[in-house]
């Protein structure tokens, strides 16, 4: 699972996610990509479960490049708790992702390939995605 090796304070505020990613709205990496549509919060869980699908699918053929890094925490206390007596024990990680955002990159497969497995990395993930691709047509 990823999360950070370290952190300068254990718990974060929830903060709010305003408009759209300026920064990773593009390919970098690799030849076609998976990028937000909405904004949300991926768990370190999600990430994983992604990350395999579409490892699974293109078997050993191509490279992937997970474009996202859960480094916030988030806290949970613990049930049947009364209100009150500070926050809660930092429980998982998540990603704050928002809308233009590529998070995942493949290369080294064809398309056909490439949207197989983005679609099947898409149902892991809990937001509306788009596949992208900088492939050169016409050449």
């Amino acid at each position: 699972m990823l999360m950070p090796k370290r952190v300068k304070y254990r718990k974060q505020q929830r903060g709010r996610m305003r408009g759209l990613a300026v920064r990773g709205s593009m390919l970098a990496f690799g030849e076609f990509g998976l990028k937000a549509m909405e904004p949300k919060w991926i768990t370190a869980r999600q990430i994983e479960a992604a990350r395999i699908a579409m490892t699974r699918y293109i078997k050993r053929g191509g490279k992937i490049w997970i474009r996202i890094f859960p480094d916030k925490p988030c806290t949970k206390k613990p049930a049947e708790t009364r209100m009150g007596k500070g926050k809660g024990a930092p429980e998982y990680w998540v990603a704050v992702v928002k809308p233009g955002r590529v998070m995942f990159e493949i290369a080294g497969v064809n398309e056909q390939t490439a949207r197989e497995a983005m679609r099947l990395a898409a149902h892991k993930l809990p937001l509306k995605t788009k596949f992208v691709s900088n492939a050169k047509f016409g050449d």
